[in-house]
């Protein structure tokens, strides 16, 4: 049996001389005011019956010709709800909500105008033992809201329940009666009509992609040719200056980090942090309005649309993160922003003790997905982006807790069959970070085609390889080639598979090359955060180091990662700031770091040594793109597809023979990959066979150096150098072609790539 649905703290006739810890005892149970403290009561505004239909708000002419805005709000189970105006004063105008169709709230306000700052408060029982929380002294923010003006401060007044009780143990059950509105962010009127037809989206073939995961605070922060006012923006990003570099490397997207509203944890704020990355969103339509350099009463809206037709002109597609599967409102201790208010058992999944939240993401909470209207909200925000916005795709944050369906991960989910049939979103990039953490959450390998995904096995192989942790190369070899042990199925493609060696989560390239071990000291949680599971190697000294032999050995490590990463069958993915030796001083959980540990530094490009590693990351990926043999369409089959042709792929041991199955179990830093160009079974435009030139990848992972046969016969006559990262300037072509049957060198931990001359038929 559990105590009062009623116990409260903070009503009107207390709520402001109240302190904000606890009283010494629990108060009498009473009902809860319309409004906290004994400020008068605020103005009401004139309402019209309006729409259930579009959620959200939406300005447009009434039925009179009159301009206004239409407001609707799904909550289900809710007994009240108030549309709150906000003026510039911070006066609250007032406007209930009566009329309610299908359990969606609505009213047509006249003569509100784009620019109005509006929030709600949601009215029910407080009985959070069977999981409602609802409580009208808490300003929302609406769930739909296109522009979010504002940031929330983390008090205990944003709570809904008395977050400092005496008795920790109960104190979600005690409802706080005191007014949030002066500590939580609005939502804005938008007026959002554009066609779009000035913009022509790149339309990137799957094969042919290249994405590139940045910031977009992060990107441009540091960056001494975007004027300061714009560093760290929409616009920054749209600078001629950050557009020069994108287009220079010849990346195809850019894959942004989590660009909705998002709020900071309050845990941050007491350690004088913020949350950098933007994974704990509140708000699905709104782009966030700290990276706005033009304002917060919608213009973020037109910066986020000039942004994107500033990278689609550069031939750019624009990716978002998105994080549909858990909010900023945390767990059970957590603050009242949005969802939790507007009807909190019908938007997250509740633990079997309803005052709790099944938590699949590690962070408090999670969506219910197999609800109606949470599926809504969510593909309603996807099209969203796509149609108003205008981005390419979406990245999945936690991807399979969105497919649980009631419980366990299912591959014909709600959310899955929802999205194969949306005719707009089938049609963009859908990329899957294929696991959560809860049980049976690990799905490499297992969403359904139309979906790529994050493919870790291919970063821990590739990671594992170069610090010779391996004892053969099995696993290299199905990398290398686009993972077909985990894609080849149902009709997927090689680029089903996101190749990727460093994310944003975890160490940045030239850090996994530098450090053992994490270093998080900074994030002030005494280093318990962050994996230890990073597969990394200091190269013989740990973090910065003056010793020559070392760093020669990490430049050379550098120069192997992002080769074999650029030259393997798949989608590569680039982390900002990489290609040119960007480091977090070994911090691999920086989501907390909001400075210079982040940024991407520019000035490394003043650096001999990090401007060749931009250059040498610039020269891969034009090679990738010149050539289609390296960004296959379909898998590899191990026969040729003509009777006179070469296999599409072989594979070589040192000796210059082809592998045996036991070449593969047997202990070996070593493999050659042979590319026909010949043999590409993919036709153009216009139905012509694909020919390319056809290339010899060895890959050598061992610490001394050992020589390799190139093969001859009718595989080659010769063999011109292309590549050898054991070279300073590793694109230096050497003198002569090198014969087929011929012994080269291959130096200690290195890459070398051939371009073949064909063997002359007969």
């Amino acid at each position: 049996m559990h105590v009062s649905e009623t116990r409260e703290f903070g009503v009107a006739d207390a709520a402001q001389t109240s302190p904000r810890s606890a009283p010494a005892a629990p108060p009498r149970p009473r009902a809860a005011p319309e409004a906290a403290g004994n400020a008068p009561a605020p103005a009401v505004a004139t309402v019209w019956p309006g729409a259930p239909h579009p959620l959200g708000a939406r300005f447009h002419t009434g039925p009179d010709g009159r301009p206004g805005t239409n407001f609707a709000l799904w909550a289900g189970g809710a007994e009240s709800v108030e549309l709150c105006l906000f003026g510039a004063d911070g006066s609250e105008t007032r406007a209930p909500l009566t009329e309610l169709t299908h359990e969606v709230w609505h009213g047509f306000v006249p003569d509100v105008l784009p620019g109005q700052r509006y929030g709600y408060r949601v009215g029910g029982r407080w009985d959070p033992w069977t999981g409602a929380r609802w409580n009208p002294a808490k300003l929302l923010l609406d769930p739909y809201a296109r522009a979010v003006d504002g940031e929330f401060e983390m008090v205990p007044e944003v709570y809904g329940h008395v977050r400092d009780w005496q008795e920790p143990a109960v104190a979600d059950t005690v409802r706080d009666n005191r007014d949030s509105a002066p500590f939580v962010p609005k939502g804005v009127v938008v007026d959002d009509d554009d066609d779009w037809e000035d913009d022509r989206r790149p339309k990137t073939p799957w094969s042919d992609s290249v994405i590139y995961e940045l910031h977009v605070r992060g990107f441009t922060q540091r960056h001494p040719d975007v004027p300061p006012e714009l560093r760290g923006t929409y616009a920054g990003l749209a600078h001629p200056a950050a557009l020069a570099h994108l287009t220079d490397l010849g990346v195809t997207a850019v894959e942004l980090l989590p660009v909705h509203q998002f709020a900071h944890e309050d845990h941050l704020e007491r350690r004088g942090l913020r949350n950098y990355w933007g994974y704990n969103s509140i708000g699905y339509f709104a782009p966030h309005a700290a990276y706005s350099a033009s304002g917060t009463r919608g213009e973020q809206v037109g910066e986020f649309k000039r942004m994107v037709r500033a990278l689609h002109a550069a031939g750019i597609e624009v990716i978002l993160d998105v994080v549909y599967n858990h909010t900023a409102e945390g767990g059970q201790g957590g603050p009242t922003l949005s969802l939790r208010g507007v009807d909190n058992r019908g938007y997250y999944r509740l633990a079997g003790d309803p005052r709790g939240y099944a938590d699949y993401t590690g962070c408090g909470n999670t969506l219910s997905v197999v609800q109606p209207h949470v599926l809504r909200l969510i593909t309603d925000s996807l099209r969203y982006w796509v149609t108003e916005m205008g981005v390419d795709g979406f990245r999945f944050d936690l991807a399979a807790a969105l497919a649980r369906s009631m419980h366990d991960v299912d591959m014909l989910s709600p959310f899955l069959a929802t999205i194969a049939q949306d005719p707009v979103l089938r049609r963009v990039k859908l990329i899957a970070e294929p696991w959560d953490v809860g049980a049976g959450g690990y799905q490499v390998g297992a969403f359904p085609p139309l979906w790529t995904e994050w493919n870790d096995r291919f970063r821990d192989t590739v990671r594992d390889f170069w610090r010779g942790a391996t004892g053969d190369v099995r696993d290299l070899g199905y990398r290398l080639s686009g993972s077909s042990d985990l894609y080849d199925w149902g009709g997927r493609r090689p680029y089903a598979s996101v190749n990727y060696v460093t994310a944003h989560d975890g160490f940045t390239l030239r850090d996994l090359v530098s450090h053992n071990g994490k270093h998080n000291e900074a994030n002030g949680e005494d280093g318990r955060d962050g994996t230890d599971d990073n597969r990394s190697w200091n190269c013989g000294a740990e973090g910065e180091t003056g010793d020559p032999e070392v760093l020669a050995l990490r430049a050379r490590q550098l120069r192997n990662l992002l080769a074999t990463l650029l030259l393997s069958t798949g989608v590569p993915m680039l982390v900002a700031g990489d290609e040119m030796g960007r480091t977090q001083g070994g911090n691999n959980n920086a989501y907390c770091q909001d400075n210079a540990t982040s940024w991407v530094d520019w000035s490394l490009l003043e650096d001999p040594r990090w401007r060749g590693l931009r250059d040498l990351t610039a020269r891969l990926v034009a090679l990738r793109h010149a050539h289609p043999v390296l960004r296959r369409g379909g898998f590899f089959s191990g026969v040729a597809s003509a009777p006179e042709g070469l296999r599409d792929v072989a594979w070589f041991e040192p000796g210059g023979r082809e592998m045996t199955d036991a070449d593969w179990f047997a202990p070996s830093a070593t493999l050659g990959m042979f590319l026909s160009g010949r043999d590409i079974p993919q036709r153009d435009v216009r139905g012509e066979p694909v020919v390319d030139d056809s290339f010899l990848l060895v890959v050598h992972a061992d610490h001394r150096p050992a020589p390799f046969v190139l093969p001859g016969g009718r595989w080659a006559a010769g063999y011109e150098p292309l590549l050898d990262t054991a070279e300073d300037e590793p694109w230096a072509a050497a003198d002569r072609e090198l014969p087929a049957g011929e012994a080269v060198t291959v130096a200690a931990r290195s890459v070398r790539l051939f371009r073949v001359r064909e063997a002359t038929a007969g």
